[in-house]
């Protein structure tokens, strides 16, 4: 069972040990039948993880509404500014293994002073974002490891305890075997005694019996002695 056990620990810990690199690149993008501008990146994860990590991610840019295949920002907050107009747009999609990331705008929905700006804040946001997702994964598998080692060192210290346990039993055991031997040996000799006394007890009620009898015999002959007095 301790087998298994340590078995499964490696098993546990068995994961991608290769560093991700997080690239970013611009792309466009179909928003409700319309143009969008925006820059992707894809990641080596799962994409069902992704959304859900890209959602809260993006609440703290603004209101975050899920509408089908696609995250709207309503309010967003770019470089500490709060813009009541215009949404920022964010799609995941891929398989269990790649998924890509995209987010990006409408330019018709901003100046073109604004779209200029927050298009090169939106290349960063999507690199962020890559950063912290493999960051954050990384992370669980450090916590996940983590837990493995502890649950490794508690197994070693009950293993240990029950060594020593296991020792001191042993101990006692051998202990008791020296004790009962010597019992053992003291029983053999008392034994002896003991068969022997009992042969002497019979001599002895023997030589009692005797004695009684001839006593008798005396007493018998006084008894008779002294019926013959007249």
């Amino acid at each position: 069972m301790k087998h298994n056990f340590v078995f499964c620990i490696l098993v546990l810990l068995t994961g991608q040990l290769f560093a991700q690199k997080v690239t970013v690149g611009a792309r466009s993008s179909k928003i409700s039948n319309e143009n969008a501008d925006g820059y992707s990146s894809d990641l080596d994860a799962n994409s069902d993880e992704v959304k859900i990590s890209l959602g809260k991610f993006l609440k703290e840019t603004g209101k975050a509404k899920n509408s089908g295949e696609t995250i709207t920002i309503t309010e967003p907050v770019i470089n500490g500014t709060v813009y009541n107009k215009g949404f920022l747009y964010a799609t995941v999609s891929g398989s269990d293994v790649k998924t890509r990331v995209w987010i990006g705008i409408n330019k018709s929905q901003w100046s073109d002073a604004e779209s200029g700006s927050i298009l090169k804040e939106l290349e960063q946001m999507v690199y962020r974002f890559g950063i912290k997702y493999y960051r954050d994964k990384i992370q669980a598998q450090i916590d996940e490891a983590q837990q493995a080692a502890d649950a490794v060192t508690k197994q070693s210290q009950r293993t240990t305890n029950e060594g020593k346990s296991l020792a001191n039993k042993l101990q006692s055991n051998d202990q008791e075997k020296v004790r009962l031997e010597k019992a053992l040996e003291a029983n053999k000799l008392e034994d002896l005694v003991l068969k022997q006394k009992i042969v002497n007890n019979k001599k002895s009620l023997d030589s009692l019996s005797m004695a009684t009898e001839k006593i008798n015999i005396v007493i018998q002959g006084h008894k008779e002695r002294q019926g013959k007095v007249n």
